[in-house]
């Protein structure tokens, strides 16, 4: 796709036939700026800034590509071309906006986007906006504001922000997933999933939090309180909608292998999914009179049951089902009172948070199948509801949470594996394999002593299944998707219930979108029950085929994505465009996602192409994760009651102190620590924190745009350090991108002119390249194609960075030259290219044009460094050219100003020459005749 411009460039006289160019381009001439400190707030720093025009360049090409739809992704395209298709994280549209951490993703997504179009591939770009949620949800309680107002005025704000850092997004395609016509097709999908038995009402825990009157996902509790608000969060039974996301968990485990991710990533998917062997195995409930009940038997999940001799009791979790028939009457009242404390930590807090284990004694106790023994039965929080059955045999002597736990109540512990080489001493768990100990039942005709473990794994599952006591299970920790929330912000559930039964029935597929209803009042119920409720005209609805009395479902639900077609009205996605486009090639955001967000999308995707929707088994080939940027860096000195500095590398507590911030121009880095400028023997504490309005730090890309211009801002994301690695922000650092663009710009359009205003045109000349001018050209030409293809965009500056260096020492600057390097900064700095492209006297867009190829005639090394001695003693080196004759290496030896002082004044008496390796010159002293 070519976009053309009115007519080139080549002189004044043309200029007025450009409407969209101004006649002369003014620059603010160097002067004196404001710029953020470490708080936030704006503190006056004097400083020097390198201008070029970028205030009136950059609006000026984002028109541009905005009217004339540059970046737009045709629905009809050449399906003979490669394709690349390249995805964000779509933005929650906050009120506060963007921070100069967010682009940084979309920064790089958006080079790549740039290059591969020049590449010759389409290229499909998109920007969305996931914007249902909690947070707009509580703004409308806190303000009476109805969130679709609020809603609508965020999406604004972060596209106008995007906007003016010059992202090649194909605008047409943005979608908001608070949109009918878009969450019509993730009702349609949850239809399909609800039609295969993929979606189902179940009771089960859930985090509930009173304050928001709303469940929470894991992510959204941080110690036992809401993310948002701070508002206590208990664990609650409620009727949820459910996903039967754990009937692909074989399948998100295996299909891991076939993606471009990051290892971490899919171990933390895996490790999530938690995929393992072990056995089920029924434990017998034993009565007041020591008899087994009849009706009641407790099942336990274990991956270890070669270890069953050594199990010494029983642990159930705090929601078990069967725990209110497990309490004995004695115990009933303290049992009631741990459950409730269990119910207010999250599932992390209970298991890898939690230092000291806590339970308490059901009352009751069951039989060791093996043994014969009776053990008793606990409850504790270290155990979950969710995974396996709820409930664990403990074996304190091989597993360290049961060792903690006995420990602390005094339960046996009996060791039934031992490490072949020898003993242990009971101090801790024996985790590893061994032989058998302990593990023999003559009554039984179980005899396991002196066999490895893993034979006896194997040899008492056989007898569990054998007797009808077990049997053998593959079990996951992957628990299914609780797939409903209590907010009035969200997707509606596209069923019905009738009324009196409360049979469920789905909505006909030609009855979507089921629409939210207006609401005004958006608080908590106080029941429970969701503030969908309180819409009563809309919940109460009838059955359309038998005329019946039924109600809407209240909850909602989370939300869905789609791209490749997001404005087909008539199918999820056309199935010639998802079998060109599908995958997503290039997926890139931040790694807190790396789990639940991802694992979501990757079932879904899965589901669709079951039914034959998608022709892809996942949905994201490429993973990138990129770093966090931190805010500047903060310091802070220590002092005691008396007021006295205390260095941080003191040996007392620096628990006992309090702190201080110091001024960054009070801080000064000696050695590989920080310490006060006016006490140098007081270290100083420097740490960089993440951006949060909360410490003040947060660094607005507006201001950020508005003192140096969006080409600046991209560049220094790009140049803080590798994309996947968290960076630390410095104002500073701006500044060096900065005078680089503005180095770039003078080189190629010139120095300003008297009155602060730039020529029309620039300086190239239209004289042939030389030859090492195209040795720089091309070198940078494949060191910056190979570093965009790693992503290693600090280093594909660097690289232009030094071409602009070498630049800057030529007698002139060819045209055919400058053009090239104006490509390659392209993807980069954008406007800045887009201008000089067009000074350089071409009338179309450059964003097409093709990446430039490096000529490998001009990459090879022609010219080495040549060792000089002088009588057998190295004096220096010269650079020859590979073949240089030895009269020629010898000229550029005496040429050589450090050379020459020592061939000078001398009789040459001989050179030896050895072509690439050396020139040796034997000189002897003239003495000087005397009269």
């Amino acid at each position: 796709m070519q976009l053309h411009f009115p007519s080139p460039v080549c002189s004044t006289s043309n200029r007025a036939s450009l409407p969209f160019l101004p006649l002369s381009l003014s620059i603010r001439r160097p002067k004196i700026v404001r710029c953020c400190s470490i708080n936030g707030s704006e503190k006056a720093q004097q400083r020097r800034v390198t201008a070029y025009p970028f205030s009136e360049i950059e609006p000026r090409w984002q028109k541009h590509w905005d009217e004339n739809k540059t970046f737009r992704t045709p629905d009809e395209i050449d399906v003979a071309k490669p394709k690349c298709y390249i995805l964000d994280m779509f933005p929650y549209p906050s009120g506060a906006g963007l921070h100069v951490g967010h682009p940084l993703g979309y920064t790089a997504t958006d080079i790549i986007s740039r290059y591969k179009r020049m590449k010759g591939f389409n290229v499909l770009h998109p920007m969305g906006w996931d914007a249902f949620g909690l947070p707009a949800e509580q703004y409308a309680i806190e303000t009476g504001t109805h969130p679709r107002v609020t809603t609508k005025r965020n999406i604004e704000r972060f596209r106008a922000q995007l906007k003016s850092l010059g992202f090649s997004y194909d605008w047409d395609r943005e979608l908001s997933t608070t949109e009918p016509d878009y969450y019509k097709w993730t009702q349609w999908i949850f239809l399909q999933l609800l039609k295969r038995g993929l979606a189902y009402q179940a009771e089960v825990p859930v985090n509930w939090c009173p304050a928001l009157g709303t469940v929470l996902a894991n992510e959204e509790v941080v110690d036992g309180v809401s993310e948002r608000g701070g508002y206590p969060v208990i664990r609650k039974p409620m009727r949820q909608w459910m996903l039967k996301i754990t009937a692909y968990a074989d399948r998100l485990i295996e299909d891991l292998e076939t993606l471009d991710w990051p290892d971490s990533i899919k171990e933390m998917q895996r490790n999530w999914i938690g995929r393992s062997e072990g056995a089920e195995i029924e434990f017998p409930v034993i009565d007041s009179n020591g008899s087994e009940k009849q009706d009641i038997s407790l099942c336990v999940y274990t991956t270890r049951p070669d270890t069953l001799f050594g199990a010494t009791y029983l642990v159930v979790a705090p929601e078990h089902p069967l725990l209110s028939s497990l309490i004995s009457d004695e115990q009933n009242e303290l049992v009631e009172q741990y459950i409730e404390l269990a119910s207010r930590k999250s599932d992390l807090e209970r298991t890898e948070l939690q230092k000291e284990k806590t339970g308490i004694f059901s009352g009751t106790f069951a039989r060791n199948p093996a043994t014969g023994e009776v053990i008793p039965i606990w409850v504790a929080d270290y155990v979950l509801g969710g995974y396996g059955t709820g409930a664990i045999m403990a074996v304190p002597a091989h597993d360290s949470r049961d060792f903690d736990f006995a420990s602390k109540y005094e339960l046996p512990i009996i060791d039934v594996v031992r490490p072949t080489s020898g003993s242990f001493d009971l101090t801790g768990a024996y985790a590893d394999e061994g032989i058998m100990v302990n593990s023999s039942n003559v009554s039984a005709g179980l005899d396991f002593n002196g066999l490895s473990n893993k034979e006896t794994a194997s040899r008492i599952i056989q007898w569990l299944e054998r007797t009808g006591q077990g049997k053998k299970k593959v079990n996951y920790k992957l628990r299914d998707w609780l797939f409903a929330r209590q907010r009035y912000w969200g997707e509606p559930f596209p069923v019905i219930f009738l009324e009196g039964t409360g049979e469920m029935v789905p909505l006909s597929e030609s009855d979507l979108p089921l629409t939210l209803p207006e609401l005004d009042d958006f608080t908590p119920t106080g029941t429970g029950d969701p503030p969908l409720s309180k819409a009563t005209s809309w919940v109460k609805t009838v059955d359309p085929d038998s005329g019946l009395p039924a109600r809407r479902e209240t909850s909602t639900m989370p939300q869905w994505a789609g791209f490749m077609d997001p404005k087909n009205p008539n199918a999820l996605v056309d199935s010639a465009k998802e079998r060109y486009w599908g995958p997503v090639d290039i997926y890139v955001g931040g790694a807190e996602h790396s789990v639940l967000h991802l694992l979501y999308a990757r079932f879904w995707h899965k589901v669709l192409y079951d039914i034959g929707i998608v022709s892809t088994k996942e949905p994201f080939q490429c993973l990138i994760n990129q770093g966090l940027i931190l805010g500047e860096v903060e310091y802070t000195v220590y002092k005691d009651k008396e007021g006295k500095l205390v260095s941080v590398d003191a040996d007392d507590s620096l628990s006992e102190y309090s702190q201080e911030k110091v001024p960054p121009e009070m801080a000064t880095k000696v050695g590989d620590s920080y310490v006060r400028k006016d006490h140098p023997n007081i270290k100083i504490n420097a740490r960089a924190y993440k951006m949060s309005k909360s410490r003040g730090n947060v660094i607005n890309p507006d201001d950020v745009v508005s003192e140096y211009g969006a080409d600046s801002l991209r560049l220094y994301e790009m140049f803080m350090g590798p994309l996947r690695d968290s960076k630390t922000w410095s104002t500073g650092g701006i500044e060096g991108v900065h005078r680089f663009l503005g180095r770039t710009w003078r080189l190629i359009v010139g120095p300003p002119l008297a009155d602060g205003s730039y020529r029309d045109g620039t300086v190239a000349t239209d004289s042939e390249p030389t030859l090492e001018q195209l040795r720089v050209l091309h070198r940078c030409i494949a060191k910056v194609a190979e570093e965009i293809q790693e992503t290693r965009f600090n280093t594909a500056i660097s690289c232009m960075m030094e071409f602009i260096n070498a630049a800057y020492k030529w007698k002139n600057q060819p045209k055919e030259v400058l053009e090239v390097f104006v490509l390659l900064l392209s993807p980069f700095a954008p406007h800045m290219a887009e201008e000089l492209w067009f000074r350089l006297g071409n009338s179309t867009s450059l964003a097409y044009q093709p990446f430039p190829e490096a000529k490998s005639e001009y990459l090879k090394e022609t010219t080495v460094v040549l060792p000089v001695q002088i009588n057998g003693k190295t004096r220096g080196t010269i650079t020859v050219e590979k073949g240089c004759s030895e009269e020629d290496a010898f000229e550029l030896a005496l040429a050589d100003e450090k050379l020459c002082k020592y061939l000078n004044g001398g009789k040459i008496k001989k050179k030896i020459y050895v072509p690439g390796r050396i020139l040796n010159v034997i000189v002897v002293k003239q003495e000087v005749a005397r009269s």
